[in-house]
């Protein structure tokens, strides 16, 4: 019997990728346009913003940028028709192609292109480095750090509280290219956004390089087992509904959070039989052994903050 259900999942597998490549549209004839840089484009830029033209049937595009000597210095894969990306000075290549569940166009014709190094820094940008946009931290301290750009002589910080609209620390012609921020900019919970723009005696970037961070010290709320009930009894060999429910978090930022559930044979959980992270407030599982089981929920943060263990619900599997 095992062996016959095994059969049938490979067919409804092979099933659905056949029906995949029946809908997806053939492009492996196709070859993209490139829209820029075009040939022998010189970039006064420390960035290039790639573009090309829509494919039909393409889902997702892969952009090649290669050196002269045909080595890959970036490969990715978009989504959209454009793709900004910073590049040291240097001579380069660099094509694209479109691509589906089932097929792959040809990569277009490669196109030459130089980037220099320029004094002027209204089409420069400056590449920040970390923390990663919409992160989440349980601690009021963060080094803020972006990349050095040439041609900058300093750079002008500033961090805003967008919850509140206050500026919480402000910094011009800073030549270090990081900031520490602690407690004394960031005490109260919310969402903070940093922007550096390079300077020097003659120009300036045109925008501001920003990015956003979340600052969430509250403790989720403690989850509640529902169903099933206390005492239950749930059947040998079928798949049982484990339900619970989870109270509002009443912290100034809510972020994501995932919940685990775990199953023990006693009360006190000293042996964890599983113990499972889950995205919603429902989970199904089989017992395969008849007795008495216990299982409870904790809630953890995107920012780190744990709650307590919800008060754990006996089940007799019989």
């Amino acid at each position: 019997m095992k062996t016959i259900n095994k059969l049938i999942l490979i067919l409804l597998s092979l099933t659905v990728i056949s029906c995949e490549d029946i809908f997806e549209e053939d492009i492996s004839d196709d070859t993209i346009e490139t829209v820029s840089p075009k040939d022998n484009t010189v970039i006064e830029s420390n960035v290039v913003n790639f573009q090309w033209d829509e494919l039909d049937g393409a889902k997702k595009y892969r952009v090649q940028v290669l050196d002269l000597d045909e080595t890959v210095v970036l490969d990715s894969l978009v989504t959209k028709t454009s793709f900004l990306c910073p590049l040291s000075p240097g001579n380069y290549q660099w094509k694209v192609r479109g691509e589906n569940f089932a097929y792959e166009s040809n990569y277009s014709f490669s196109s030459t292109f130089s980037v220099v190094t320029t004094s002027d820094l209204a089409n420069q940008q400056v590449i920040l480095s970390t923390p990663d946009s919409n992160i989440y931290k349980n601690t009021a301290s963060i080094t803020l750090k972006w990349q050095k750009l040439a041609a900058a002589t300093g750079y002008n910080v500033e961090v805003l509280n967008t919850t509140t609209g206050e500026s919480v620390y402000a910094e011009e012609n800073l030549t270090a290219t990081s900031v520490a921020l602690t407690s004394t900019q960031l005490s109260k919970d919310a969402t903070y956004q940093w922007k550096v723009r390079g300077v020097n005696s003659t120009s300036q970037t045109l925008v501001f390089s920003t990015r956003n961070f979340h600052i969430d010290t509250v403790t989720p709320p403690v989850p509640q087992n529902s169903l099933p009930a206390n005492n239950a009894v749930v059947t040998n060999n079928q798949s049982a509904s484990f339900n619970w429910i989870s109270p509002t978090d009443t912290g100034t930022i809510q972020s994501p959070i995932v919940y685990t559930i775990e199953f023990s044979s006693t009360n006190t959980f000293t042996t964890l039989l599983s113990s499972t992270n889950n995205a919603t407030t429902s989970y199904q599982q089989i017992f395969t052994t008849t007795g008495d089981y216990y299982w409870r929920i904790k809630t953890t943060d995107a920012a780190g903050n744990v709650s307590a263990y919800s008060t754990p619900f006996k089940f007799t599997v019989i």
